[in-house]
């Protein structure tokens, strides 16, 4: 029973990291204009994604253009996009097969070790895909802090994490986390002991039956 426990809250947790990696994916906020400097101009706050930058205007017009070409993108961005494309998409496919594996579910419950063994196989595969989105996430990071501390870029061209990234970074934690869970589920099958009974239990049994 507890061990059916936690695989539901794995499948959860599982769940909602897979929709905030989908969520942090879409949204632009990767990273937002830094207002550093003697010169701050605040009528105008500039956003970048992963496939579109926008421009928030002090009047509240939000303005966004998606990104023409992949070839006009630098590699870094591209290597983020298909890494977070490949972290939700193994990370689908390992919330499936672990929902085959799950005590909960009637599929193959005919044969309880390789249900459990497939609910494991799922967590691993969720682990992967997990571990491609924080890979992902924390490049992103890296470049936009050695962006911001390198002297040679100009102030107004200065960015800082957005909301997005945070967004991914946690659904990509909820994942490790759930897959964690869902891999550690396995119940251990009964050990048979190897060796025959011992002579002082069979004398007691043949004793019982003289008396019989």
């Amino acid at each position: 029973m507890a061990n059916s426990g936690v695989q539901l809250l794995g499948f959860g947790l599982s769940l909602v990291g897979i929709i905030g990696l989908i969520v942090g994916t879409i949204l632009p906020q990767w990273k937002m204009s830094a207002y550093v400097g003697d010169s701050i101009i605040t009528a105008v706050a500039t956003y970048q994604g992963l496939w579109m930058s926008c421009a928030f205007q002090s009047t509240g017009q939000l303005q966004c253009k998606i990104y023409d070409s992949i070839l006009h993108l630098d590699s870094d961005l591209q290597a983020t996009r298909a890494l977070m494309i490949v972290g939700i998409i193994v990370s689908i496919a390992g919330l499936g097969v672990a929902c085959m594996g799950m005590k909960c579910t009637t599929c193959g419950a005919d044969d309880k070790v390789r249900k459990s063994r497939t609910a494991v196989t799922g967590g691993i595969i969720l682990l992967v895909g997990a571990l491609c989105a924080v890979v992902a996430c924390s490049w992103f990071a890296h470049n936009v802090i050695r962006a911001f501390y390198n002297p040679f870029t100009p102030v107004n061209t200065k960015f800082e994490f957005g909301a997005a990234i945070f967004i991914a970074w946690a659904g990509s934690f909820l994942d490790v986390l759930g897959g964690a869970m869902l891999a550690a589920s396995c119940t251990r099958s009964k050990q048979v002991s190897k060796y025959p009974k011992s002579n002082s239990a069979r004398s007691a049994n043949s004793s019982n039956k003289e008396y019989v």
